[in-house]
């Protein structure tokens, strides 16, 4: 099955936008995108895998999670998410950065980036809009360059496989 995939870079605002289809229907795709039990299992391009630290999915509350290599069992980088506003199964936006196991900020060279996720459902499937503002050019190129689309990609294929196996009802 062909799923829309679109993927620009806009140097201009220094934006990356994605929009995503998905075979799944809109509460399953978004509780996959919300929920830490589900992110946990997509969330990492293989054999990379997510393991979540905190999750308080609300306005004013946050995600932090480590991308973690097979090899290796104790996270000692980690991702935070602070969740701005959430207007249930359309939207939320999100500040992104590095932080310690505390959420406490790093210095990685990178500062922050905004991200809105807009969730639409058209003839049995989800569209999932994405777009994330990096906090300056060089940010965005630099982001570029570490193989975000590549990455992206590979994490997307493992959603869809999740979805497909929740759907199916077989939970793996």
């Amino acid at each position: 099955m062909n799923l829309l995939f679109e993927f620009t870079v806009d140097r201009e605002t220094a934006t990356i936008h994605m929009t995503r289809e998905f075979a799944a229907g809109l509460d399953l795709v978004w509780d996959a995108f919300t929920k830490a039990e589900l992110l946990d299992r997509w969330m990492g391009p293989k054999p990379w895998r997510a393991e979540t630290r905190e999750m308080d999915f609300r306005e004013g509350g946050r995600w932090i999670y480590a991308m973690l290599p097979p090899e290796q069992t104790v996270p000692t980088r980690f991702s935070l998410v602070e969740f701005l506003e959430i207007r249930p199964k359309t939207f939320f936006s999100s500040r992104n950065s590095f932080c310690d196991e505390h959420g406490e900020p790093v210095q990685t060279g990178f500062v922050s980036s905004l991200t809105t996720n807009t969730f639409e459902v058209a003839a049995g499937r989800t569209t999932v809009r994405i777009a994330k503002k990096m906090g300056s050019l060089a940010e965005l190129e630099k982001f570029v360059a570490m193989g975000f689309k590549e990455g992206f990609t590979l994490v997307l294929r493992n959603l869809d496989e999740l979805l497909e196996s929740l759907a199916d009802g077989s939970r793996t």
